[in-house]
């Protein structure tokens, strides 16, 4: 079974035991008037447990509750999985974060932007700047997703067969063929927007390694860090313990039973954007090994310098997704964030308007989960949900609020 046991005294940590304890009644009010399932909360410091949370059931219409070892779909928390992966390579010498996206994705060696027309008659224009690898890990390639529903080419994802609730049957290779033989949204590196970037990355990641994605991600970080439970699809063994997925409906949670249900068969299509299952133990040692710098129980993923660049925010002169969003999916506040590669970064704290430390990093998942690491407080946290979309309630500035109103040192 995973342990979320506490070992430490959390008071000796710095943290208000009373105070932490409003985190309990605040998300039970949620389950209570049904607007969740069940949830799941974890606090660290330094790397050590000090608080754990949980309500609710992982599965409401069979009377399941929520247990320390639920497994969960993290949706595009693999985004950060994902894009330590490549960064493990990057210092392998694979690749430079300037290099042409192109070399190695045809689609994109002479990328097309839209300039307008119709998702059916597309009007287009060359990129005068090639998707970068750099641009892959920060959003900022002119990709898109087909659920935004913003604009005509997230349109033509859709019309190539990619929605939310559609579960490609192609591998990750055809998918990508897919999205790059689209227009981009805008040219490359002149504006942030959620996409199939990170998808891309994984797909530049089996290539430059020549295996598939699922066994790079066992190999460089599932089996190194003890994330045992983390992976694509869930194995009939454990079955018992995933979470069932809801979606709202009349301010009440109601079972998504058909999506749901496509986790529970081996699938081609591995998604370095999302789609990777976990539970908070197998998370929290991933939060850990951020948190110290790229290192976990001795064994090193990446050098601290290269996640310390990770995490700072690469959008350009140093703006907020505020100024330079075309839009989010997500309960994030975008003014005072940055974004860096594969990281959200809170760059002003008094334009997001919250307790949390500049600098702290961190993304969610469209089932409402979310996790966050704050190096100046030696502080992280995780939330564990299944609520599609992650925009149905504040959860992640609730959290945040609770949290730190509970650091007394």
């Amino acid at each position: 079974m995973s342990s979320l046991e506490i070992r430490v005294d959390p008071s000796a940590m710095g943290l208000d035991v009373q105070r932490l304890e409003r985190i309990k009644p605040h998300f039970d009010a949620y389950v209570d008037d049904r607007r969740l399932p069940g949830w799941l909360a974890t606090v660290s410091r330094g790397g050590e447990l000090v608080w754990t949370g949980k309500g609710g059931h992982r599965d409401r219409e069979q009377g399941l509750d929520v247990t320390d070892d639920t497994i969960w779909r993290i949706y595009s928390m693999t985004k950060p999985i994902t894009s330590i992966v490549a960064m493990i390579l990057y210092e392998e010498g694979r690749f430079d974060l300037n290099d042409d996206a192109g070399q190695w994705i045809e689609e994109l060696a002479e990328p097309r932007v839209w300039a307008g027309g119709t998702a059916i008659k597309p009007v287009t224009v060359p990129a005068v700047e090639p998707v970068r690898v750099h641009h892959l890990l920060s959003h900022t390639s002119g990709l898109t997703y087909n659920f935004q529903n913003r604009h005509p080419v997230d349109e033509i994802y859709r019309a190539k067969g990619y929605g939310f609730h559609a579960f490609p049957s192609d591998d990750l290779a055809r998918a990508v063929h897919d999205y790059c033989s689209t227009p981009l949204l805008f040219q490359p590196g002149s504006r942030w927007n959620y996409s199939e970037s990170t998808a891309v990355l994984g797909r530049l990641i089996e290539i430059w390694t020549g295996q598939a994605l699922d066994v790079v991600f066992r190999e460089r970080v599932f089996e190194p860090l003890g994330m045992h439970d983390t992976d694509w699809w869930c194995p009939p063994e454990k079955q018992d313990r995933l979470a069932m997925l809801y979606v709202p409906l009349h301010g009440e949670s109601f079972p998504f039973v058909d999506l749901a249900k496509q986790v529970l068969e081996p699938h081609l299509m591995h998604d370095g954007g999302g789609g990777l299952l976990s539970t908070a133990h197998d998370y929290h040692q991933f939060m850990t090994m951020l948190l110290r710098g790229g290192e976990l129980n001795g064994t090193r993923l990446v050098s601290s310098r290269t996640l310390e660049l990770m995490t700072e925010n690469h959008l350009p002169n140093d703006v907020d997704l505020q100024g330079f969003a075309t839009g989010l999916f997500a309960d994030v506040e975008d003014a005072g964030l940055g974004f860096g590669l594969g990281f959200s970064v809170v760059v002003d704290r008094r334009k997001n308007k919250s307790l949390v430390s500049e600098g702290t990093f961190g993304w969610g998942g469209a089932a409402s989960t979310v996790f966050w690491v704050d190096p100046t407080e030696d502080l992280t946290v995780s939330f564990y949900t299944q609520l599609l979309p992650s925009s149905t309630y504040p959860i992640r500035r609730e959290l945040q609020q609770l949290v730190y109103q509970s650091l007394v040192d």
